[in-house]
C-alpha cells in the first residue's frame, strides 16, 4: 500500500539486461512480473476532473511502479494547493489514487480592522472568493495583513485566520484582527554629533518623537523607509553645512520590550568642517570662454561650503550657456579637498555632453487629463534636443498646472546612443474646488462666500468655476470659463458673467448692482514674458441711498454702462506660481474706458513681488520672505460721470488690518439740513480715489512642533494709502455756504500719509481642507480709518 506523503513500495528487482541484446525480451519480462501501471484511477475528486488530476502527476499508464515517480507525483499534487489530502495506493496493476479537495472560499471577511480599510486589506491578499482554500495562503495572507499594520506603526497587531465551515464543501475565512495600540518612536537620539545639538538634527529629520498633539501627523509613527530617508536628510544637511567627509554610520529603530515604543538611534561621523577657497572654471566650449563665464559665479571665498549651493550654481550657470545656444552643454562641479587647511577648492567644467535627442514622448499616469493638454505644457517633443535644463522645465511645467500630486520625468535608451524615450509620469490629485471664506469686522459683522470650480473639466484643462456671496448685505453670483490652449494655440481665453448687489447699509449708504461679461485672452511671449488683453461690458446701478447719504452719493444715484479695455504685461521668473519659493513677478497694466459706454478714464497699476529663499539662513526649505508693492493712478478725459466705484479702494487683502476700503478719502458725517427738502445729511461714506499705493513685506514660516500637521504662519507688515478726491461734484469749498448752505460737505482721510498694519497668520491644509486665518492690528492709522482685525478663508477639494 502506498499511502500520504510516506507512500513506499517493495518490488523484486528485475533481472537487468543489455538493451542492445535482450530489450524485447526485457519489456515482455516487465509486464509478466506485474511492475507496470496497467491503469490509474481517481477517487473522491468532485469539483476536478480526472484528467486534471492525472495531467499534474509524473507517472503514467504503462510506466513502471517506480518509488522516486510516485513520490514527485505525490508532491505535485499538494502542490497544486487543490487538495487537502492524497493517498497512492497499488490493487494489482492498478495505482489507486484517493484525493480531498480543499474547499472553495465562500467569503472573506476581516474583524477588528479599524486603521486599515477592508479594500486595503483585500488588495494585499491571495486569497479571493470563489478560490481554492489553502492553509498555506491563508498562512501567507496572514503575514501579508501583518506588513500592512507595521507600516501603519501598529508592530504589536495580532491576526487570527479562522475557518468557517459551509455546506458543499465552501469554507468562509475570517482574519479577526486585533490591532493593538500604535508603536510610535519615543525617543530620537543622536550618536556622534558634535557641532549640532541633538535639537537641531532633530529639526532636519522627518521623524518626529510622540506629542499629544501631533493627532493629525503620522510623522511619530515608525516607518523603516521614513528612517532612510531622515538619513539621506542628515547627509544632505551637513554637506550644505560644510561637512564634506560627513558619514552616516548607520541608522537603527528599536522596539521596546513592550512593543509598544521604538527607540531611533542616528549614528555619524562629522568629521572636519571646511571653507571654500579658489574657485575657478574651465571650458572646453567653442566661442564660451572660461574668463566669459566668471559673472556667473554666485559664491564667494571662505565661506562655508555649501553642497547644495554648488550644485545649484552650476545648475544656474548650466541653464544660461545652454539658453544661449549650446543646448547640450553640461557644467559639472570638481571639488579638491586640503583636510591641513580644510578648504575645497572649486572648479566648475564647462564642456559639451552627449548630443541627446527625444526619440519618443510617452505620457503615463493621466487617467483623467488628455495627453495634448500635457504635451503642450512640455517644452520638448519628438525630434528635439534632450537637456537636463528641459527635464527641469517640463517638470515644473505640469506642476503648475496644478492638477497633479506628483511628477516625475524619466529617460531611457532609445533605438540608438544619442536617442533618449522620455516618460512624464504623473499622478492625478483632485482638481475640483469648494470654497468657503468670510471674515469679521465691527462694521459689517461676519461675512462669508461661497464657490465652486472645476481647473480641469473633463480634462481638457478648462476651468470653469461658479462662485457667490450669501451675505446679508451682499449678493454676488460669478460664472467663469477659460480655455488655456484656446484653438490649440498659445491662447488663453476666458468670458466672465457676473451680477453684483451690494446693500453697503452697514458702512456706505447706499446699494450697488452690476451685471456684465468680461472676455479674456493671453499669450506668451517667452517662458517669463506674457501679456493678457481684457474687455468688459458692464450695466452698474447705483442707489437705494437714504436720506443721510452724503451729496456726494446722491450725485451717483442712477445707472450707467462701462466699455473697458484693458492690457497687463507680465514678467515671471518665479520657481513656483502656486507656491513661489525665489523669483521676481513684475506686472504692469492699464485700462481704457470710453469706448462706447459713459464712463472715460483711464488707469494704469504697476505691482512687483520679490521671493527670497532663507535656506542658507535657517537650514531648511520651509522659510521664505515676500516682499511686495503696487502702484496706481486714474486719470479722467472727456466728459465721464467719474463713478467712486471706479476708483481705487485700499484695505481688506491690499492692506490686512483694515476694512475692504476703509483707507482713503471719505464724505465726514455731519448734521446739514436742507432748506429744499429738509434732508439731513450726515452719513460717513467711502469715496475710494484717484491715487493708491501698496507694500508688504510678509515672512513664512513653519510652525514649532506644528509644521508635521501642514500648519505654516506667516508674519506680516503692511502699507498703504490712497489720495485723490475723484466724484462728480466737489462740496468741500466752504464758500459755497454762501450760496447753497446745504451743499457743503467735508472730506477727510484725503492723504498720502501711510498707514501700517502688522500681525500674524497662519495657514492649515487641515484633513478639512485649506484653512487661512489672518489678523492684522494697525499700528499706524489716521482718525476714522475702518479696521477688520480678523480674515480668515476655508476651502476644500474634491
Amino acid at each position: 500500500m502506498l499511502m500520504g506523503s510516506k507512500a513506499s513500495a517493495q518490488f523484486a528487482p528485475a533481472r537487468r539486461h543489455t538493451a542492445v541484446e535482450h530489450n524485447g525480451a526485457a519489456e515482455r519480462e516487465r509486464h509478466s512480473s506485474g511492475q507496470v501501471i496497467e491503469n490509474i484511477e481517481v477517487h473522491g475528486n468532485d469539483r476536478i476532473e480526472a484528467s486534471t488530476v492525472l495531467s499534474y502527476m509524473v507517472v503514467r499508464t504503462g510506466d513502471t511502479f517506480n518509488q522516486d515517480n510516485l513520490d514527485r507525483s505525490l508532491k505535485t499534487l499538494y502542490a497544486t494547493g487543490l487538495f487537502k489530502d492524497v493517498t497512492l495506493h497499488r490493487s494489482g496493476d492498478v495505482l489507486q489514487v484517493q484525493v480531498v479537495e480543499n474547499p472553495i472560499v465562500n467569503r472573506i471577511v476581516f474583524e477588528g480592522n479599524h486603521a486599515a480599510k477592508d479594500e486595503d486589506l483585500r488588495k494585499v491578499i491571495a486569497l479571493r472568493s470563489r478560490a481554492v482554500f489553502s492553509q498555506q495562503t491563508t498562512a501567507a495572507d496572514r503575514q501579508k495583513i501583518l506588513e500592512v499594520y507595521a507600516q501603519k506603526a501598529r508592530y504589536g497587531a495580532d491576526v487570527t485566520p479562522q475557518i468557517v465551515r459551509l455546506a458543499h464543501n465552501r469554507v468562509d475565512v475570517v482574519f479577526q484582527v486585533n490591532e493593538g495600540p500604535q508603536t510610535l518612536i519615543r525617543k530620537i537620539s543622536f550618536v556622534g554629533n558634535k557641532n549640532f545639538s541633538e535639537a537641531r538634527l532633530a529639526g532636519v529629520v522627518s521623524s518626529k518623537e510622540t506629542q499629544w498633539y501631533r493627532f493629525f501627523s503620522s510623522s511619530d509613527e515608525y516607518n523603516p523607509e521614513r528612517l532612510r530617508y531622515d538619513a539621506e536628510l542628515l547627509r544632505r544637511f551637513y554637506l550644505a553645512n560644510g561637512f564634506v567627509d560627513f558619514q552616516m554610520i548607520n541608522a537603527t529603530g528599536e522596539l521596546s520590550p513592550d512593543r509598544k515604543s521604538f527607540y531611533v538611534t542616528f549614528t555619524l561621523n562629522e568629521g572636519p568642517r571646511y571653507r571654500l577657497g579658489k574657485m575657478d572654471i574651465r571650458s572646453s566650449l567653442r566661442h564660451v570662454p572660461a574668463a566669459s563665464l566668471r559673472k556667473y559665479i554666485e559664491l564667494f571665498p571662505n565661506q562655508w561650503y555649501d553642497g547644495n549651493a554648488v550644485q545649484h550654481n552650476a545648475t544656474n550657470m548650466e541653464e544660461i550657456i545652454q539658453s544661449k545656444g549650446n543646448p547640450f552643454a553640461v557644467v559639472r562641479p570638481e571639488i579638491a579637498r586640503n583636510p591641513e587647511k580644510r578648504i575645497v577648492n572649486l572648479l566648475f567644467d564647462v564642456s559639451e555632453g552627449p548630443r541627446m535627442y527625444v526619440e519618443r514622448l510617452d505620457i503615463n499616469g493621466n487617467t483623467i487629463t488628455q495627453d495634448s493638454v500635457i504635451r503642450r505644457q512640455l517644452p520638448m517633443a519628438e525630434g528635439d534636443p534632450f537637456t537636463a535644463m528641459y527635464k527641469k522645465y517640463s517638470k515644473q511645467a505640469l506642476q503648475d498646472l496644478g492638477y497633479f500630486s506628483s511628477v516625475s520625468i524619466d529617460q531611457s535608451q532609445g533605438s540608438a546612443p544619442d536617442r533618449v524615450n522620455v516618460a512624464a509620469n504623473v499622478v492625478e490629485k483632485p482638481t475640483g474646488e469648494f470654497s468657503l471664506g468670510g471674515g469679521y469686522s465691527t462694521d459689517v459683522g461676519i461675512i462669508g462666500n461661497l464657490g465652486l470650480k472645476q481647473h480641469n473639466l473633463l480634462g481638457s484643462g478648462v476651468d470653469a468655476g461658479i462662485s457667490g456671496t450669501m451675505a446679508y448685505y451682499q449678493r454676488q453670483v460669478d460664472l467663469s470659463v477659460t480655455d488655456p490652449y484656446f484653438l490649440n494655440r498659445n491662447l488663453v481665453a476666458g468670458v466672465d458673467l457676473f451680477y453684483i448687489e451690494n446693500k453697503y447699509q452697514t458702512y456706505q449708504n447706499y446699494s450697488e448692482g452690476r451685471y456684465g461679461v468680461t472676455f479674456r485672452l493671453g499669450y506668451a511671449y517667452t517662458n517669463h514674458l506674457s501679456q493678457s488683453w481684457n474687455y468688459s461690458l458692464i450695466h452698474r446701478t447705483i442707489g437705494g441711498s437714504w436720506s443721510e447719504t452724503s451729496f456726494y452719493i446722491l450725485d451717483q444715484a442712477g445707472s450707467s454702462l462701462l466699455s473697458q479695455i484693458g492690457t497687463t504685461l507680465t514678467y515671471d521668473t518665479r520657481d513656483s506660481r502656486l507656491q513661489p519659493h525665489k523669483g521676481f513677478v513684475a506686472r504692469v497694466g492699464g485700462d481704457f474706458a470710453g469706448a462706447g459706454g459713459d464712463e472715460k478714464y483711464v488707469r494704469g497699476k504697476v505691482d512687483v513681488g520679490y521671493y527670497l529663499p532663507l535656506d542658507d539662513m535657517m537650514g531648511n526649505h520651509d522659510w521664505t520672505v515676500a516682499f511686495t508693492a503696487g502702484a496706481g493712478y486714474l486719470a479722467d478725459w472727456g466728459n465721464g460721470r467719474h463713478d467712486v466705484i471706479d476708483n481705487f479702494y485700499l484695505g481688506g487683502q491690499n492692506l490686512r488690518g483694515f476694512l475692504d476700503g476703509g483707507v482713503g478719502p471719505r464724505a465726514v458725517g455731519q448734521t446739514t439740513v436742507s432748506p429744499a427738502d429738509g434732508a439731513i445729511h450726515s452719513q460717513e461714506d467711502l469715496l475710494g480715489g484717484r491715487f493708491i499705493y501698496t507694500g508688504s513685506m510678509t515672512v513664512n514660516f513653519p510652525m514649532p512642533f506644528a509644521a508635521d500637521m501642514g500648519i505654516r504662519g506667516r508674519y506680516f507688515v503692511d502699507t498703504g494709502a490712497l489720495a485723490g478726491l475723484r466724484v462728480r461734484n466737489n462740496y468741500t469749498n466752504p464758500n459755497q455756504l454762501n450760496y447753497y448752505p446745504y451743499k457743503y460737505e467735508r472730506v477727510s482721510g484725503d492723504t498720502l500719509t501711510p498707514r501700517i498694519s502688522t500681525g500674524l497668520g497662519f495657514s492649515w491644509k487641515s484633513p478639512f481642507g485649506l484653512i487661512n486665518i489672518d489678523a492684522g492690528i494697525p499700528v499706524l492709522r489716521k482718525r476714522n480709518d475702518r479696521t477688520q482685525l480678523l480674515r480668515f478663508g476655508f476651502g476644500q477639494q474634491f
